[in-house]
């Protein structure tokens, strides 16, 4: 619950976003979340974390079946990430996949502790490049960079007139 109302918090934008989408928040009511709803033939559904198991999201998988793609992805920090699938077990046999691309974007809403760590926005963006094609990526990360812009100009961190990521850092 804490975490949607973070500055850094780029899955409300992704939501915003993406028109075949809904958000649902673990702790928002004293009930218990239950995702088994999602779980329908009509889509293949592949849960979007970086696990051991996990497989590399590519266009070899997207081309298996034709079968439109469903991804649920956690919008957390790793440690909340991590838990979603022992804390839904209706999850368990869901598929795990991945994006292995280190994230290469130059500033960052907050500290990455691996070389694939990125945010959701831009996990989302990857993903979807590859289910989507590279414009629907192109567009995806379009936002998340002006996000990053935004929030760091805020913070002080950024000095910058909107013209994009040709800003100066301050010290």
């Amino acid at each position: 619950m804490n975490e949607l109302k973070r500055s850094s918090n780029t899955g409300r934008l992704a939501l915003k976003a993406l028109v075949n989408s809904e958000m649902r928040v673990r702790g928002d009511t004293r009930e218990t979340l239950d995702l088994r709803d999602l779980l329908t033939p009509r889509y293949r559904t592949f849960l979007f974390y970086p696990t051991v198991d996990a497989v590399e999201l590519n266009n070899e998988l997207v081309g298996q079946n034709r079968t439109p793609i469903q991804l649920i992805v956690p919008d957390g920090t790793w440690r909340q990430a991590r838990k979603v699938h022992s804390r839904h077990h209706e999850l368990k046999d869901v598929p795990r996949v991945k994006i292995s691309a280190p994230n290469s974007s130059k500033f960052q809403l907050r500290a990455q502790h691996r070389p694939e760590g990125m945010a959701t926005l831009q996990a989302i963006a990857h993903g979807l490049g590859v289910i989507e094609g590279d414009l629907v990526k192109a567009q995806l990360m379009k936002l998340y960079d002006a996000k990053v812009e935004r929030t760091l100009i805020g913070r002080g961190l950024l000095r910058g007139g909107g013209a994009g990521f040709g800003l100066e850092e301050t010290a």
